[in-house]
């Protein structure tokens, strides 16, 4: 298995939001730890979606500014490009597992990157996608909570 962890947009914004309580502590240390080992991944889709939520969705937005200095860092990690063969990915991964859409795109990402683990809340816990195991980290048997 690889030594590569997938990060979906919840995780980054929480490690991003202060006011977000135990999640923000927990997503925090996460993300540090993926700087740190130099493990982390993400897609173009995370990091459109990373700067909306950043920008429009926190209870303080952060400005255009500091949305791209943080969207910049992670230029540092491995970036998936998400492209037409990657929708087309993603529709049959939505058919297989029952899925939406978009956490399909997230899974083909995290698959076609060859990460062992995707980090995020929105899959069922533990779940195999492939040679990808969904993780939500804020769960106590989560190994990280």
């Amino acid at each position: 298995m690889s030594d590569k962890c997938f990060v979906d947009t919840n995780i980054l914004v929480y490690a991003h939001d202060r006011r977000a309580g135990t999640k923000h502590a927990l997503a925090k240390a996460l993300v540090e730890e993926l700087w740190r080992t130099g493990a982390g991944v993400i897609s173009t889709q995370v990091l459109q979606e990373l700067c909306v939520s950043l920008r429009r969705k926190a209870a303080h937005p952060l400005s255009l500014e500091a949305t791209r200095e943080i969207a910049a860092d992670y230029l540092a990690w491995e970036v998936v490009t998400n492209t037409g063969r990657s929708v087309l990915e993603a529709l049959e991964i939505e058919r297989r597992h029952g899925i939406s859409f978009w956490d399909a795109l997230v899974v083909h990402a995290a698959e076609s990157a060859g990460a062992s683990i995707l980090y995020t809340e929105d899959l069922s816990h533990n779940q195999l996608y492939g040679g990808t195991k969904a993780v939500n980290p804020f769960r106590d048997d989560s190994g990280r909570g």
